[in-house]
């Protein structure tokens, strides 16, 4: 078919405005499994309009006032010292009261949820300083670790470098550290940093690219390394840079493609999680650029969206990670990407 071909040769942003304004609408039975995330699929489509050029699309208003419904809040001040975490909800289902068994917990509020929360927030214009930063910060340092890392979720959780991420970009966007202790955040990360040169999600772990854009990235929004830093005569106190870059140029393989580990196929989400960390330390130039550009349209699908792989179906969040992918190859088409936080450069939309 031509759609197909078209597809597979150039990016189609018209045919991906399409696939997120149908998600903006009604998202497909598939994504039922996901109600608890629905706070994150809003992220995904919300943030990729705007990658798109095409916020026009959304009711910015009734967005931000839907997000702000899932803000979680405490009764008194009491409740702030009491190892809580107010933050946002990820859907109305972890908003619903313990019933008799204490099955549900009232106050379900979740980092990632938080993340995604303020992230759309800032993207549809909201001034963030209308927000009770306050108890979202005072609350988050219960959830950070002895060890530096983060829990998402006051109940317990995993702890590892995904909700330290989080923690860090919460304090980045709205403007106040006053939420973690960076020296501890910084030794977990550096006790992150595999033998190889990569990150894994908790010390010993093996090396993910997934992870080490989150410590990376975290590093770099917390002051702790320094811009393109390998394009300067510095050497970083926190990992070792060198060992980093060696295995992060590995991760390219022959389709052109991206990896997250080795001996693992590629996969359209890596071309931003390594990428991205490349774009941070300075190191972009050293990709194929033109390989990775042909593997991702090979994911592109004629229904709009990308997919994991190729020749798959797409998905909310493999598209929206070809979509951040394509930006920071710098697809005209597409709107630069604040590479740190993950969305589009807010000073570059005129928000």
């Amino acid at each position: 078919m031509d759609s197909e071909r078209i597809s597979s040769n150039s990016f189609d942003r018209d045919r991906h405005i399409w696939f997120l304004s149908m998600m903006y609408q009604l998202l497909p039975a598939d994504y039922q499994s996901q109600e608890i995330n629905r706070l994150t699929l809003a992220y995904f489509v919300i943030s990729g309009l705007a990658l798109l050029d095409s916020l026009d699309l959304v009711d910015k208003k009734g967005v931000a006032s839907w997000v702000l419904s899932f803000q979680a809040h405490p009764r008194n001040r009491d409740e702030l010292n009491n190892g809580q975490f107010f933050g946002f909800h990820g859907s109305r289902t972890s908003q619903l009261p313990p019933d008799d068994n204490g099955v549900f917990v009232h106050n379900g509020s979740h980092l990632a949820s938080t993340y995604c929360a303020l992230s759309i927030l800032k993207i549809v214009g909201y001034d963030l300083s209308l927000i009770d930063s306050g108890s979202i910060l005072r609350s988050m340092k219960h959830l950070q670790q002895p060890d530096g890392s983060f829990m998402p979720i006051h109940i317990g959780a995993e702890r590892d470098l995904r909700f330290v991420y989080c923690a860090a970009a919460i304090c980045h966007l709205l403007g106040d550290w006053s939420g973690m202790d960076k020296q501890k955040v910084n030794e977990y990360i550096s006790n992150c940093q595999s033998y190889d040169g990569g990150f894994g999600l908790v010390p010993g772990s093996e090396s993910h690219g997934g992870a080490t854009y989150c410590a990376v990235a975290s590093l770099q929004l917390m002051g702790s390394i320094e811009d393109d830093i390998i394009s300067k005569d510095v050497q970083s106190s926190i990992i070792n840079v060198p060992l980093l870059l060696d295995w992060i140029l590995q991760r390219q393989v022959v389709d052109g493609g991206i990896q997250g580990r080795p001996n693992k196929p590629s996969d359209t989400c890596y071309a931003f999680w390594i990428g991205g960390v490349l774009k941070i330390l300075g190191a972009s130039k050293f990709i194929d650029e033109d390989a990775l550009h042909r593997f991702l349209l090979s994911c592109q699908s004629q229904y709009g969206g990308f997919s994991k792989f190729p020749r798959q179906l797409p998905d909310l969040y493999h598209s929206y990670y070809g979509f951040t992918a394509f930006s920071l190859l710098k697809e005209p088409q597409l709107r630069p990407i604040f590479v740190e936080l993950g969305i589009a450069d807010i000073a570059d939309i005129g928000i």
